[in-house]
């Protein structure tokens, strides 16, 4: 499909005129512009959206990102649009003219409606729905609200995030748990492989097993549901973490077959950084014990999980903005443009000799985060080169059998970025093999 220029773009978007003109500019009035663009470009399936520059350049307008700096560790908290900023900054300002008042009167009223509004994008009951502030504290929650024996085995990954690791240890070596670390080969799109790697493991001692559904190091998509319901004829319960998945690509929770499910929602819900979600299928609830004591321990209210005390409640209330934001965009138009961009780079670096992919490019094993690494040197070293020669943040990974630079765009990053990047790598690649 042919592409119109951004000014020919504009203007059958209607957004030319003097009027329309002063709104690209006006914070206010940005969502009634956004909402403008997307009306303009309803015709367009979710993947012929992904290729239009033009489009996509607008919706960079929304972010506050810095010029002086190609971010490409959206993987490891994103930046917020300037709507969710300018939200939190008033609620912020709101709760110290009298904080006791306005923050446990009037904004912890919001909570409510926000459960619901998380609730109806996860797919889940609201009373299934807790609101906390990453997915490490969700799934540590679970990890440590679980009652086990002395002897009961835990199935997870090496390749699992270090804080799910860690939490694990401490409960074997507190409480004689007994972990099954089973080691991935990735990148893989064999299905099979990796169903049995978790199901392979299971034994009649086996009560819990941690999926992480997108492993964060290089972004694989993991089969989820086949394991959890290979794990459920076992009588095996199901942690996911989440903390990738949500609001990044297109699923309900309970499509998962989880029983417990956790989130950071300053990832790729781009809501304020330090907010995140907790999952607790409605039957799990009662037997599952809160991190942080509540009034009765085995109730079965989901709330006895948001028992924290004091708590940033400008920062919490902001999610709602962050809601907005991505019903605007929508998931499908979200998920093929990561994707698009994720396959844009990787697409180009391929055949670069000495270059390693370690993220596979099908959409059914990857979305926008992508590793990559170069034969003979140290992630580190391309990590340094991409920042000091080309201003590029990206992040180097050395995790278990995972080595490379974890390259994850955004929504806001242009494919003009991206050409940065390819360059970077072209050149850090050539050095190597002269």
């Amino acid at each position: 499909m042919a592409r119109d220029s951004r000014r020919g773009f504009l203007r059958k978007a209607g957004l030319l005129s003097a009027t329309n003109l002063f709104g690209l500019v006006a914070a206010k009035s940005w969502a009634n512009n956004l909402e403008t663009a997307l009306n303009s470009v309803q015709h367009l399936s979710a993947e012929q959206l992904a290729t239009e520059e033009d489009f996509w350049y607008y919706i960079q307008q929304s972010f506050t990102v810095s010029a002086g700096i190609i971010n490409l560790n959206n993987g490891g908290v994103s930046p917020a649009p300037r709507s969710v900023q300018d939200a939190m900054k008033r609620y912020y300002d709101y709760s110290n003219e009298a904080p006791s008042y306005y923050m446990w009167r009037i904004l912890d009223q919001g909570r409510e409606p926000l459960r619901a509004r998380l609730a109806e994008i996860a797919g889940c009951s609201k009373e299934e729905i807790a609101i906390n502030r990453n997915s490490s504290e969700g799934l540590e929650t679970v990890i440590f609200g679980l009652t086990l024996e002395k002897g009961d085995e835990i199935v997870a990954a090496k390749q699992d995030y270090p804080n799910m690791v860690n939490a694990y240890k401490q409960r074997e070596l507190r409480d004689g748990i007994k972990m099954a670390w089973i080691n991935l080969e990735l990148p893989s799109e064999d299905e099979d492989y990796l169903v049995q790697q978790y199901v392979n493991a299971f034994t009649a001692k086996t009560k819990v097993v941690h999926i992480t559904h997108i492993i964060n190091w290089n972004g694989q998509i993991i089969p989820v549901r086949k394991i959890a319901d290979e794990a459920h004829k076992r009588g095996i319960q199901v942690i996911v973490d989440g903390a990738h998945s949500f609001a990044h690509f297109d699923f309900k929770i309970p499509d998962l077959g989880a029983d417990y499910f956790a989130a950071s929602l300053h990832k790729w819900l781009y809501a304020p950084i330090g907010s995140g979600l907790l999952y607790v299928k409605q039957n799990r609830i009662k037997n599952l014990y809160p991190l942080f004591a509540a009034p009765n321990a085995q109730d079965d209210n989901i709330r006895k999980f948001e028992a924290l005390g004091t708590r940033p409640f400008f920062i919490e209330q902001a999610i709602g903005k962050a809601i907005d934001f991505h019903h605007m965009i929508g998931i499908e138009r979200k998920q093929k443009r990561l994707h698009y961009l994720k396959n844009y780079w990787m697409e180009k670096v391929k055949s670069i000799p000495g270059v390693i992919l370690n993220t596979s490019l099908n959409s059914k094993w990857g979305c926008a985060i992508g590793n990559v690494g170069v034969a003979g040197k140290k992630p580190s070293e391309l990590d340094s080169f991409l920042l000091n020669n080309y201003k590029i943040h990206t992040v180097a990974i050395e995790w278990e059998n995972i080595k490379g630079v974890r390259i994850t765009p955004n929504v806001y990053t242009t494919t003009k970025d991206l050409d940065v990047l390819v360059e970077g790598i072209l050149q850090f690649s050539s050095q190597q093999t002269k």
